[in-house]
């Protein structure tokens, strides 16, 4: 496994291809430090001995010791710990760790790309394709991300219906090497600081739409692969330090006719198991978010308690009913992920086939309850963040800059009026509203709220999957029978 030095040099030896703000950028360029600062966690976890446990995982292609963010999931035991990993380490950065989609994608290409094969009798080699990969992937302890979202264009068209067909990636060319793809991937988290993109559709597909039904993985400095990344870093302090300084990003993917060689190919063309990678990626990364929102919920907790303490309305009923509020949308949305560890297996719920075997044996999360809780958390962001502006007032929206408070001409007039609880020594009651307004108050905040929104699937998204898998019918049933109209009609 690598260190974070050995990950950072090999960002530094990639080709340039990420523009910012108009120039042509390095991979190390200040910009993204806060971001790698953040995915140095992942490997540094690994040594750690409070988490390491939680960390790495036994390879199931070599028996070695890799990186969890590199492994499928084996058992049920698998998924727990990759919930309780993801939770523990988005704790200690106070947000994203970054390194879930590529996780989540691996393990949904991993069970596609053996259906696939198994539809088309041994005609196609997508699933030893993918093997060979992972086993370079996870032996080289590489970063992955995932380009699902396509730019989708005219957005009450199918694919096919598109003026412009390149609104959603496709296969424009078929070589006796490989493809070559054109289209647009948007809103990829981590796509500048990751080693290698998987591709994976981004939604159902007709009969007539199998040239989007394509997944593949390419380094992200391939040739012809151009990204526009957009940071969403915290304000740099100088006075006043912050325990963690991270930041993210996100990137357009352009990918200007990239070819791609067979063996770094996982479907092309089977419409059928692409509407499935859709939604299977969907599913492991629904499942991801019962660690991150559980890991947020704790630092909103914190947030809204102590914001409390130093305002002097900690023993107040209306505090405890928002921490309360918090605290239930937190648990049940990490119950939630749990079940789904639990109730899993080498099966899938399909929609009006029910739960069916599927993939190598390898185990997928629970879709009802993955659904539910990310769902349920999703639903609570803005909500979260008006009851932390309740507790709040309006304090952190007129805050003084850093540089103001450090100021010697003012310092002493703004710590003398800044100071609210007289028991907390004000320059720790100034440190805590700074980073009260990095969560709540700053574009990046805003950003992030989006992303906690959106990320995933919207709600919307969650309720048509649950709606569209849950035994409805059953239910219905149920009601007859108990108001004696499956009797009468009996």
């Amino acid at each position: 496994m690598r260190s974070v030095e050995e990950y950072k040099e090999g960002l530094r030896t990639m080709r340039s291809n990420i523009y910012f703000n108009g120039n042509l950028i390095d991979r190390l360029d200040e910009v993204q430090e806060p971001a790698i600062r953040v995915m140095g966690v992942t490997f540094d976890a690994v040594s750690d001995p409070e988490i390491s446990h939680l960390a790495t995982a036994t390879s199931h292609l070599s028996g070695e010791t890799i990186n969890r963010f590199c492994h499928v999931h084996q058992s049920a035991e698998d998924l727990h710990r990759k919930q309780d990993m993801t939770r523990a380490l988005c704790r200690r950065v106070g947000g994203c760790i970054q390194r879930c989609m590529g996780a989540d994608a691996v393990n949904a290409v991993n069970a596609i790309s053996y259906e696939a094969d198994k539809a088309n009798q041994g005609n196609t080699e997508y699933h030893a394709n993918f093997r060979n990969w992972l086993d370079y992937f996870q032996k080289n302890d590489l970063v992955g991300c995932c380009a699902q979202t396509d730019m989708k264009g005219e957005r009450l068209k199918r694919p096919a219906q598109q003026s412009d067909p390149d609104m959603y990636l496709r296969v424009v060319e078929n070589r006796s090497d490989g493809i070559v793809v054109n289209g647009c991937k948007v809103h990829i988290s981590e796509a500048s600081i990751a080693d290698e993109v998987l591709v994976v559709p981004t939604r159902a597909l007709g009969k007539d739409e199998g040239e989007y039904a394509v997944s593949f993985a390419v380094p992200a400095d391939q040739e012809g692969l151009i990204q526009v990344m957009t940071p969403h870093n915290a304000r740099q302090r100088e006075h006043y330090s912050r325990g963690m300084q991270g930041g993210y990003t996100d990137s357009y993917l352009i990918f200007d006719n990239v070819f791609v060689p067979w063996e770094r190919v996982f479907l092309c063309g089977e419409n059928d198991h692409g509407s499935l990678l859709a939604l299977l990626f969907a599913l492991f990364h629904r499942h991801s978010y019962s660690g991150c929102k559980p890991a947020l919920g704790d630092v909103y907790t914190g947030l809204a308690a102590l914001a409390a303490d130093y305002n002097g309305i900690e023993k107040t009923s209306h505090v405890r009913q928002v921490l309360a509020e918090i605290i239930k949308v937190t648990e049940l949305g990490y119950a939630a992920g749990y079940t789904a560890s639990d109730l899993s297996g080498p099966r899938l719920q399909i929609p009006g086939m029910g739960q069916v075997p599927f993939g190598p044996g390898a185990y997928i999360p629970d879709s009802i309850y993955s659904n539910v809780g990310r769902c349920l958390t999703g639903e609570a962001v803005f909500h979260e963040q008006e009851m932390l502006c309740d507790i709040a007032g309006g304090f952190p929206a007129t805050f003084p800059f850093e540089a103001d408070l450090a100021n010697p001409r003012i310092k002493a007039h703004l710590e003398k009026y800044l100071q609210r609880n007289p028991d907390v020594p004000v320059e720790e009651q100034i440190k805590f509203w700074l980073y009260f307004i990095d969560m709540t108050c700053t574009g990046a905040a805003s950003v992030f709220n989006y992303g906690n929104y959106h990320g995933g699937g919207s709600p919307v998204m969650e309720q048509i999957a649950i709606t569209s898998q849950y035994d409805i019918a059953e239910r219905k049933n149920l009601v007859k029978a108990l108001a004696g109209i499956l009797n009468e009609e009996g």
